[in-house]
């Protein structure tokens, strides 16, 4: 299976680049963010693209997600749903094969930080919810937190700066935390497989060539269930690909 996320900062904008991109990767399912579209404003070119199941939670202009299934892997249309907390368009998820996947855009905090806080939360308490039920869980997307410093670069490091407060990092953690120690059990899984690289960004200030010269914070993200994540084989974050702030992530886990 292999799972992909990337927040597009704007589907108008980048319709043909995300369309290249999931005829390339062919992804069992893609989780995308920041749509800033309704369904209808969606450009035609993703409404066909083939293979594909598709659905778009979006608003004008602001916010948004999405999803794409693989008919492969779901030959009939799954479901679609929205948890309770859902606001501004936020979250998405359905249920492939077993396992609930989710595409997720966190409130980056700025203009309502207690917004922000209640709204992860809420997705903390969502994943703990399937978790102890023995549902496996995979949340995709930019939860604009960088998890520790290794995950800013230097240059960005600030510590009262939004995405790098300790109260956020602390509810990211309980989402990573062992199930046995009160956690959620979600592994993140590109850390997991590549637990020394503190190059690891995927998003980068729109100015001075940050994005060229690497210097960024890693705020999307792939967390799954542990017996999902033990799957796993790769999971890079494609820093090439597009004109977005935001780079794909792209996890593949073995049968």
């Amino acid at each position: 299976m292999k799972i992909a996320t990337w927040n597009v900062n704007g589907i108008r904008a980048r319709h043909d680049q995300v369309h290249t991109w999931i005829e390339h990767e062919r992804p069992d399912v893609v989780c995308l963010q920041e749509i800033k579209a309704t369904p209808d404003q969606v450009p035609a070119t993703l409404l066909e693209t083939a293979g594909y199941w598709y659905y778009w939670h979006g608003g004008k202009g602001y916010s948004g997600v999405g999803l794409h299934i693989s008919k492969v892997a779901a030959p009939a249309r799954p479901l679609f749903t929205h948890p309770a907390f859902d606001y501004e368009h936020r979250i998405a998820a359905t249920e492939i094969d077993g396992v609930t996947v989710a595409s997720v855009y966190v409130p980056n905090g700025g203009k309502d930080f207690p917004a922000k806080m209640r709204f992860i939360e809420a997705l903390e308490d969502y994943a703990r919810t399937l978790c102890s039920n023995g549902m496996p869980l995979v949340l995709c997307g930019d939860l604009n937190i960088a998890r520790t410093e290794m995950d800013v670069h230097p240059k960005e490091r600030k510590p009262r700066a939004i995405g790098q407060l300790p109260e956020e990092r602390a509810i990211l953690e309980r989402i990573l935390a062992p199930s046995a120690s009160g956690g959620c059990g979600l592994v993140d899984v590109g850390r997991a497989l590549d637990p020394s690289n503190d190059a690891m960004f995927t998003w980068w200030p729109p100015w001075r060539s940050m994005r060229e010269r690497n210097i960024g914070w890693r705020l999307d993200y792939v967390l799954a269930s542990a017996s999902l994540a033990d799957r796993a084989t790769s999971c890079p974050v494609q820093k090439d690909v597009g004109t977005s702030d935001h780079a794909p992530v792209v996890a593949s886990f073995a049968a």
